[in-house]
């Protein structure tokens, strides 16, 4: 029976659909749907018209499809989004500038230093300025603006340190100068001066009226310099960095202070290679740098310290530049003593390029002595009464012309409340501390007193030359010496000449491994045993280290003046540090230079202690003055020698007293007094106490606090020890030589047993007048 395509019940269309090779299309239910939507437009209640109902899926598949009913939750979290975003934005968003309040105050400070200080800083400055501020305002102005190297020594509490932050604050503010470097004695030093600069830009309004392009993006922050990285300036970040070793001031159109940059160093951290790159992809380097107080207390007592930090000054600081181009330095420093870095800068003679300014609290004192000494007695007993200086300033006032006749004051504002000028205040100063006023005020330090009579100063030990060449001996010095101080990272050496008087000449010292530099201490040495002995642990390195040393100084012919050969008559090994002691022996035990070769230990012998006079002599002991050499005994089956360490450094620093060209003078080689500086630093970094006791006056030798390394010291008194223990002796001027005797007279010499009983009865024996009858 044929189906009529316009009157189909609802099964048979769907099994008429499915019933091409498409499979199953639609289901009864499926159908069912479309029914109820489409009503009676696609059939009446019992029958589905085919064709009408193809028209109707046409017809639904033009239709457009509603839009999704939105999540009210979603939309409102997405509404508080974009208000969220919309917020930030604007707080990243510093908005507009304020206008400059005084454009003709801001036109004037840009080529007027002192104006520009006295403007906007004058809580800072609110002395009137002294001859010696204009003058160092000029030159600092001059080093901003033109170029140039500027070093100033000013008293303390004169401003210099502001008078160099203020400046830096001027050069970046006007474009001046793009990249300035702050370097300190040290890094935190420096970032000091770095916090005082972001004070004055984060506080100072009238540095906000004028230079809003720079402070007022700083103050957008309120000091939470994590706003920085999204801090947004008409759209466009500003690339400000805040942070404690660093400020990149704003990138703002039009200001010449744009992208600047300050950073912090210390004069011995990491300098070189300081550069900033730019948002722009441009490359900076510092163009201004400013050392302030570049030295310490310690590094100014240290001849090598010092000449360490000229080294950096002249090389790593003044080459920040980089290739082709010149730097501007200033630098304010204090001169702590006579012949420190401070001091040889400021010397124009030593140093023209830096300009050195050296100035002073006074440059003449009162004349009248007397009247001084009547005000300090009045200020000593007012302080002493708690009174204060009532009194005296009561008798200064009433003698004011007689007291400061002759002086001549650098600032005469400077002084206190209860004080009626600035003389008055200089000499309060001086009566305080007199050292200290010279070092502090005057920058001219007194030279430091030394406790021990023949305790020489560095400088005046690498003076101490007989301008003979290196590795030379003297046709009249006959015997050598070496003594070789064990470390764990390096061995130090010392080769010693000596004539029959004790005269003393140091031909070579040096270390292996070789350093190759003027500088170094124990603790910063590079190469070490273990760089140059690879595969070895600490005890193989120190010898193999001993092994290369020994055969350099022990092998080799020592040439003498006129034509002649030397060989070394003796080397002590220490063998006191750590782990080393075994290895020492085994070493000398094996050497092939073993007949020269001895391992040494100091013993501290204090006024407490049994000297080595007193010890009881053991058979097979060898007895010299103040060393002895026991009998070998136990595992260590090798001779060593024990020696008092305080006696023979006393002995050694009275030899170095000794003036050139007398008996027993201890010199050293060379022509040239600073390469002997580092030398110079270990032989005094000891330093003697008089101590008493037993009945008897030591002087014990103590290390200072800021001289670790004394190493060479050792190995000059280790020499000492091995000349007298080849016969050199001071007081008689010649060797002392052993008589030989034959057997035959060693045969006939008495026993002990008969010596004692022909001591013994000689003390029984009673005169004839003494018997009883």
């Amino acid at each position: 029976m044929v189906a009529d395509p316009r009157k189909l019940r609802p099964g048979e269309l769907c099994r008429l659909l499915n019933s091409t090779t498409l499979g199953e299309v639609i289901s009864e239910r499926q159908l069912l749907r479309h029914r109820n939507r489409a009503g009676l437009r696609i059939g009446d209640g019992q029958h589905v018209d085919l064709l009408r109902y193809v028209g109707w899926l046409v017809e639904q598949t033009h239709v457009p499809k509603p839009e999704i009913e939105v999540d009210p939750y979603e939309e409102l979290k997405d509404r508080a989004r974009a208000r969220n975003a919309a917020l930030s934005l604007a707080g990243r968003d510093i908005g507009e500038l304020p206008e400059v309040a005084n454009p003709q105050r801001k036109a004037r400070a840009q080529d007027d230093f002192q104006f520009f200080c006295e403007e906007y800083f004058h809580t800072t400055f609110h002395h009137p300025w002294s001859d010696d501020h204009l003058k160092v305002i000029r030159k600092i102005q001059k080093a901003v603006i033109e170029g140039g190297l500027f070093a100033m020594a000013m008293p303390r509490g004169s401003g210099k340190s502001s008078l160099c932050e203020v400046a830096c604050i001027w050069a970046l503010l006007f474009g001046h100068r793009q990249f300035v470097c702050l370097i300190g004695s040290d890094e935190g030093h420096a970032a000091e001066m770095l916090e005082s600069i972001k004070t004055e830009l984060e506080g100072n309004d009238l540095l906000l009226e004028d230079y809003p392009e720079v402070v007022y993006p700083i103050r957008a922050l309120d000091g939470i310099a994590n706003r920085c990285s999204g801090q947004l300036y008409q759209g466009e970040r500003t690339h400000i960095s805040w942070t404690a070793k660093e400020i990149i001031l704003p990138t703002m159109p039009a200001s010449p202070a744009s992208a600047a940059v300050i950073k912090v160093a210390g004069l011995t951290g990491r300098i070189r290679g300081m550069k900033h790159k730019r948002s722009d992809g441009q490359t900076v380097r510092p163009s201004l740098v400013v050392l302030d107080d570049p030295q310490t207390d310690e590094s100014a007592r240290s001849l090598s310290q010092c000449a360490q930090r000229e080294s950096i000054l002249a090389g790593a600081v003044l080459g920040l530049a980089g290739p082709g181009q010149k730097i501007s330095g200033i630098m304010p420093c204090t001169v702590i003593r006579p012949g420190d870095m401070a001091d040889r800068i400021l010397d124009r003679d030593k140093h023209p390029q830096w300009q050195g300014e050296r100035t002073k609290m006074i440059y003449s004192f009162p004349t009248n002595e007397k009247l001084w000494e009547e005000y300090a007695q009045l200020r000593a007993d007012g302080l002493r009464a708690e009174v204060g200086l009532y009194d005296a300033t009561a008798f200064y006032i009433e003698h004011q012309t007689e007291m400061d006749a002759g002086a001549r004051i650098a600032w005469p504002a400077r002084f206190n409340e209860d004080e009626a000028s600035a003389i008055q205040h200089a000499m309060n100063l001086r009566l305080q501390n007199e050292a200290a006023f010279f070092a502090e005020y005057q920058n001219e330090p007194l030279p430091e007193a030394v406790p021990f009579s023949t305790l020489l100063s560095a400088e005046e030990i690498a003076a101490k030359l007989n301008r003979m060449p290196r590795a030379t001996v003297p046709s009249n010095y006959t015997q050598l010496t070496a003594y070789i101080d064990v470390q764990g990272n390096l061995l130090y050496y010392l080769v010693c000449a000596w004539t029959e008087d004790f005269s003393g000449y140091v031909i070579d010292y040096g270390c292996y491994p070789d350093q190759r530099r003027d500088y170094f201490t124990l603790r910063d040495a590079n190469p070490t045993l273990l760089s140059v002995a690879p595969g070895t642990a600490q005890e193989g390195a120190i010898f193999a280290g001993l092994q290369g040393l020994t055969a350099d100084l022990l092998g080799r012919e020592w040439q003498q003046e006129g034509g002649g050969i030397l060989r070394i008559g003796a080397c002590l090994i220490d063998a006191n540090w750590g782990a080393s002691t075994d290895t020492v022996y085994e070493f000398c035990r094996r050497s092939t230079f073993g007949g020269v070769l001895m391992p040494s230990h100091g013993r501290y012998v204090g006024a407490a202690s049994v000297p080595f006079a007193e010890y009881k002599r053991q058979p097979g002991e060898r007895v010299g003055h103040n060393w002895r050499i026991p009998s070998t005994y136990g595992k260590r089956a090798c001779r060593h020698v024990t020696y008092d360490t305080n006696y023979w450094k006393t002995f050694v620093f009275a030899r170095l007293a000794v003036a050139m060209g007398d008996r027993s003078c201890l010199s050293i080689f060379g022509t040239e007094p600073n390469r002997h500086r580092l030398l110079s630093e270990h032989l005094t970094a000891e330093y003697p106490v008089t101590t008493q006791g037993r009945g008897r006056t030591v002087e014990e030798w103590k290390v200072r606090p800021n001289h670790p390394d004394n190493h060479w010291f050792d190995c000059l008194v280790g020499n000492a020890v091995a000349a007298s223990m080849l016969g050199v002796h001071l007081e008689t001027g010649t060797k002392i030589e052993r008589k030989r005797i034959s057997l035959r007279e060693l045969a006939e010499r008495p026993t002990a047993r008969q010596l004692a009983e022909q001591t013994a009865r000689k003390q029984v024996t009673i005169p004839e007048h003494m018997r009883r009858r």
